[in-house]
């Protein structure tokens, strides 16, 4: 056991050598490191805040319809110098990048990162009661047009239905009387035939 104590007291004598390559810790130097860096961070986050602007516009919907199928079966040759613009993908001018697919696009312009870049937060402005009631109102109002819309059409389209029927019920009548002409005629040669006429035009002695 003395022989253990020697040789652990021999090791640590060895370790304060100065030819020692081994990493020491010293606990103050990091501590002091460790509080520059959380006071950089802290002052960076105060700059940002003071840098990013007060108000921003609350989250509003699309005016425009986005653009997904324009591309879709056509074929763009690409080189090194094509403007990342015209190369393959969905390119955003807002945040200058290309994303790969529809979905992710999709994903990408509703994300907070591109609402940032136009200026607007992720807030949605809360409708007051009269903005709701003027709302239903103006549903209303469209639901009615459509109706009245559909109801003309409805009206034109039996108009037009009729009107073909009408033509229908015209021609069959042309052709009922252009029938009973033409069987009044033979009635007419059948009576002159049986009363020994020959016709009733001239006839040669």
């Amino acid at each position: 056991m003395a022989h253990h104590g020697a040789g652990s007291s021999g090791s640590s004598s060895a370790s304060m050598r100065p030819d020692d390559h081994r990493r020491k810790w010293d606990r103050e130097e990091y501590e002091r490191l460790a509080l520059e860096r959380l006071r950089e961070e802290i002052s960076a986050e105060e700059n940002d805040k003071l840098n990013e602007p007060v108000h921003r516009a609350l989250l509003k919907r699309r005016e425009y319809k986005v653009d997904l199928d324009s591309k879709l079966g056509k074929s763009v040759v690409i080189t090194k110098n094509t403007p990342a613009s015209q190369s393959g993908g969905y390119y955003c001018n807002v945040c200058d990048c290309v994303v790969k697919d529809s979905i992710n696009f999709l994903d990408h312009i509703n994300g907070k990162k591109h609402q940032r870049n136009l200026g607007m937060s992720m807030k949605v402005e809360r409708s007051t009661v009269d903005q709701v009631k003027g709302r239903l109102e103006m549903l209303k109002k469209k639901k009615e047009e459509k109706k009245k819309e559909y109801d003309i059409e409805q009206k034109l389209k039996e108009l037009g239905e009729e009107e073909e029927k009408l033509k229908e019920y015209r021609k069959e009548k042309r052709k009922e009387r252009k029938r009973k002409h033409e069987d009044d005629q033979e009635v007419d040669e059948d009576m002159a035939a049986i009363m020994g006429f020959s016709g009733f035009g001239s006839s040669k002695k």
